[in-house]
């Protein structure tokens, strides 16, 4: 017989920095969208920001309060999302604390950003790992480990094939090329954060190691918010009149649709009604 724990309460110190994160990202993307000149960054950049933020408060904002709200009620499948949601913040809000020019957010950008590290970093080290391989059970992973190669391969091939280029030349990557960016920033945190957490979450899965579920259910919630972020950028790119070839569209729109199909298969195969476990000690016990 299977004896279950009442659902643990998720800690006071990540739902009150998940509020005050919901506070926050609301307040930087409806003055960014709606407050004429704020951002003061080169003509280039500023439909990515601007399609950014809408679908940051469009999507990301309810995704992670519903999510925060299930996870404190003891979701796993809520505890995920929260988990994946709050990884792409902290990835957008690296990006504008380091990218965009100086601007009266500033110091919200930055705010944001310890905010969801400190939120990501302890929630990830307090779960249970083994848990959530326990409610998937012997759910496929092939099309998983496939995706997540994909992309971490489709993402170092393209921004290799740009800044390698640059790197020999002594010249600046075309991407910055019109803005005044010491550095490629984006390229940056794919090369150095991304790519090499879609290959480890890849390998772990393979390897049925419990982390790489986690891993897995992190990434596909964060990537395919952030693929749909990037169309969201082009849509606004193409309004602004700057030029996207069409073989780049299909490839953001399929890897987008591709992994909210995976993201959605993944979640549901969570076993259903399963809690989340923060405790270090496992939270079912075998009894004859």
């Amino acid at each position: 017989m299977t004896v279950r724990d009442g659902p643990p309460r998720l800690s006071l110190a990540y739902v009150l920095a998940s509020v005050v994160t919901l506070v926050l990202t609301v307040v930087a993307t409806a003055v960014g969208l709606f407050v004429p000149g704020l951002y003061r960054d080169a003509e280039v950049l500023l439909p990515q920001l601007y399609g950014q933020d809408l679908l940051t408060l469009s999507v990301a904002v309810p995704a992670l309060g519903a999510s925060l709200y299930y996870a404190a009620r003891g979701s796993l499948r809520g505890y995920v999302v929260w988990l994946g949601v709050t990884g792409y913040l902290l990835y957008t809000y690296a990006s504008y604390a380091f990218l965009t020019a100086f601007n009266e957010l500033y110091l919200v950008y930055v705010a944001l950003f310890a905010l969801t590290l400190f939120t990501l970093v302890g929630a990830v080290a307090r779960f249970d790992a083994a848990r959530l391989e326990r409610a998937i059970g012997d759910h496929p992973v092939r099309s998983y480990v496939l995706f997540q190669t994909l992309v971490a391969v489709l993402l170092a091939f393209m921004w290799l094939s740009e800044v390698g280029p640059a790197v020999l030349a002594g010249t600046r990557p075309p991407s910055i090329a019109e803005t005044t960016l010491p550095v490629p920033v984006i390229q940056s945190l794919d090369l150095g954060v991304v790519v090499p957490a879609f290959a480890l979450s890849a390998y772990f899965l393979w390897s049925r190691r419990p982390w790489g579920y986690v891993f897995t259910g992190v990434l596909l919630v964060k990537g395919t918010t952030l693929g749909l972020a990037v169309l969201a950028m082009i849509v606004f790119m193409l309004r602004g009149g700057q030029s996207v070839p069409l073989p780049q569209i299909a490839v953001f729109a399929g890897f987008s649709l591709a992994g909210l199909a995976l993201m959605t298969r993944f979640v549901l195969a969570i076993r259903a009604g399963s809690r989340v476990s923060t405790d270090p000690a496992p939270a079912e016990k075998q009894t004859e």
